[in-house]
């Protein structure tokens, strides 16, 4: 084991054991919202009402020693309610910038489909520049700056589709299904005994793993991670089988390859390894590509589903050995 990764791993296995503490039964969503994280992206949080979306991110924050902010997306919220405004001060005589929610580390854009193309444009310099633009004044976010950002699936009336290339600027959609019956037996008995998650965290029993800034430091140990040549020849050409098979309208673009790169090589540090494996690859292939993926309208008709699709290209792609 490269000894450099050791304080590495020690924060990351304590920073899910913290989490732990709070969310019940999601461990696969947590597990991506860390490799988000420490991959600099951004990802889409789909589940019913109630799945712990909200407080995953705050629990996150804390854990991690960073802010997190929440912005509530209504078919009526501006631009400028995200980025900010300029305010003109009579006493000064002077324009003051009133900093908007995008002014944090971690972002939890709760139900961004609900607002309209132009408010969730407002995202977009944000997300890939970590800048925001406010009366032709550009003025910089936080370096670790992520969006989380929650869809229902389960409610369409009054929301917006995200569109394409907006889609693809996220690295995962991680879907947060219910728990399971034992666990929800378990978050039952804390809610009766008065140890609900929320109120868990709010007391304190959460404890930060990390201080503020120390993500930088964090990410740049994860370069001594190996990745094989072969297994990026086989990203590339899992990816690239996205574009040509029959079902398929849009396929996934590059940025997909990166994400799959990138998270293999965080998995690996998140289950103590310093290289990536071919299943490392195979498991993080479905909230990579899924919401990059367009089928054909015909195909979409006699009922074929993209993680179908997904499941027959990861059979076709060759592993390597």
């Amino acid at each position: 084991m490269n000894e450099k990764l050791a304080p590495t791993l020690a924060a990351l296995a304590a920073a899910r054991r913290e989490v732990a503490k709070v969310i019940i039964g999601q461990e696969a969503a947590v597990e991506l919202a860390l490799l988000t994280i420490l991959t600099r992206q951004h990802a889409l949080l789909e589940g019913v009402p109630g799945v712990a979306k909200t407080l995953l991110v705050r629990t996150l924050a804390h854990v991690l020693g960073a802010e997190s902010g929440r912005v509530q997306f209504t078919p009526d919220l501006m631009p400028a309610d995200i980025t900010g405004t300029n305010i003109f001060n009579l006493q000064t005589n002077q324009f003051t910038l009133v900093r908007g929610p995008v002014f944090t580390t971690f972002l939890l854009a709760d139900e961004i489909n609900r607002a309209p193309a132009k408010t969730q444009a407002a995202l977009l310099q944000a997300m890939q520049e970590r800048c925001v633009t406010i009366d032709r004044e550009t003025h910089a976010l936080d370096p670790d700056f992520t969006v989380f950002a929650t869809q229902n699936p389960a409610e369409s009336e009054g929301t917006y589709p995200l569109p394409e290339a907006q889609k693809d600027r996220f690295m995962f959609r991680i879907q947060m299904s219910c728990p399971a019956r034992d666990d929800e037996i378990a978050l039952a008995r804390r809610m009766l005994a008065n140890d609900a998650p929320e109120a868990a965290l709010a007391r304190g029993e959460v404890q930060p793993v990390l201080e503020r800034g120390q993500l930088a430091t964090l990410r740049a140990t994860l370069e001594g991670i190996t990745v094989r040549d072969e297994l990026m020849a086989y990203i590339v050409d899992l990816v690239r089988a996205t574009r040509t098979d029959e079902s398929v309208l849009v396929g996934a673009g590059p940025r997909a390859t990166q994400a799959l790169l990138l998270g293999g090589r965080a998995k690996a540090a998140l289950e103590g390894r310093d290289f990536v494996t071919p299943d490392d690859l195979r498991q993080l292939a479905p909230p990579v590509l899924a919401h990059r993926i367009v089928l054909r309208p015909e195909f979409e008709i006699e009922g074929l589903s993209v993680h179908e699709v997904l499941n027959r290209l990861l059979e076709q792609v060759a592993v390597p050995r």
